[in-house]
């Protein structure tokens, strides 16, 4: 995955919480529980990140994930009418996504994980299928995934080095 480093103290984040599980680890003396959380954090303007923070107590968890989603945070393209610039599948382990370009008006249609993760990079039509696992870490993994490997027209125009109009 490519990165940009975005500085997070300029920009106001907003976190959500994915998901928040109870882990067990057995040891000799028993079982040791530890909660396992699933944060994503973005600024609706373009840059996202998700995180994953293990801890004995949840607010501990919640915080830990939260840092490390602000140490992944991506900039994703974002075209005029709030959309992806092109259709795209994003894949984690099993779990597949199927990122559509949407016309003004249309807004988020996206189930649970994707839904979070396309309203907090700043999304305002756009239209997705979750294909293969449900599983909600590698949802929203598939999702930042395939939202991180769009090209805009300019990039595509460069790497193939013509003029965007001849597209």
């Amino acid at each position: 995955m490519k990165r940009s480093i975005v500085d997070t103290n300029q920009v106001e984040m907003e976190d959500k919480v994915v998901e928040i599980k109870r882990v067990t680890k057995v040891v000799k003396g028993g079982r040791t529980m530890r909660i396992s959380a699933l944060v994503v954090v973005g600024d609706k303007k373009g840059h996202v990140g998700a995180g994953l923070g293990k801890a004995a107590e949840v607010p501990e968890a919640i915080r830990k994930a939260k840092e490390d989603a602000m140490k992944h945070m991506v900039t994703l393209p974002i075209d005029d009418n709030g959309s992806v610039p092109h259709d795209f599948i994003g894949q984690f382990g099993s779990a597949e996504i199927l990122l559509k370009k949407a016309s003004q008006g249309t807004g988020i249609i996206a189930g649970g994980p994707a839904r979070i993760v396309l309203e907090l990079a700043g999304y305002k039509n756009i239209r997705t299928k979750s294909l293969g696992s449900n599983n909600k870490r590698n949802v929203v993994l598939a999702t930042l995934n395939g939202l991180n490997e769009l090209k805009t027209p300019e990039q595509v125009a460069a790497l193939r080095g013509i003029s965007v109009s001849d597209l």
